[in-house]
């Protein structure tokens, strides 16, 4: 039996998003009960060069937004980055979880062979098969953004465990 492209993608995507969520509402509580505001989160980071907390999750939920859209052959919808808050994360990642479970299973499965191609900033565009791009673009770059969310949150003393991680 063959996985379809749907089944390979959204309900991981879903699933880590809403693990995602789950964590904001942790790290407002801590936030709560230490009395102090929750937008120390936002500018979060591991190092110097490193992309602050709100970028992870808008590179996450770009990411996953993006893959639907190119799969479905649909044109990418595009968001402002101007998240100030938690609860602007919040509606982030809900309105990206929302746009995926809004596109038909019909419309991505078959796309194992469509070509994905991303424009770069520098340089050529990278090009892809549907199933490349899915496996080894899309679900690493989401693990990666939603493993330095989920690092950042602990390094700031949030009580996250691999239960949280892995939903």
């Amino acid at each position: 039996m063959s996985v379809s492209m749907h089944s390979s993608t959204v309900p991981a995507f879903v699933r880590m998003l809403n693990n995602m969520l789950a964590w904001l509402d942790k790290a407002q509580a801590h936030a709560e009960a230490r009395k102090f505001d929750t937008v120390n989160y936002l500018g979060l980071r591991l190092a110097p060069d490193m992309l602050p907390f709100t970028r992870q999750i808008q590179i996450a939920t770009d990411g996953v937004k993006g893959c639907v859209a190119r799969l479905a052959g649909l044109e990418v919808p595009k968001w402002d980055d101007n998240e100030a808050s938690l609860d602007d994360l919040r509606a982030r990642l809900r309105k990206t979880i929302d746009y995926v479970q809004s596109v038909p299973a019909a419309q991505i499965d078959g796309s194992e062979a469509r070509e994905i191609v991303l424009p770069m900033r520098i340089g050529e565009p990278l090009r892809f098969t549907g199933q490349s791009y899915v496996q080894h673009f899309v679900l690493p770059n989401l693990y990666f953004h939603s493993s330095m969310t989920y690092a950042l949150l602990r390094q700031a003393g949030v009580e996250l465990g691999k239960r949280d991680f892995l939903g």
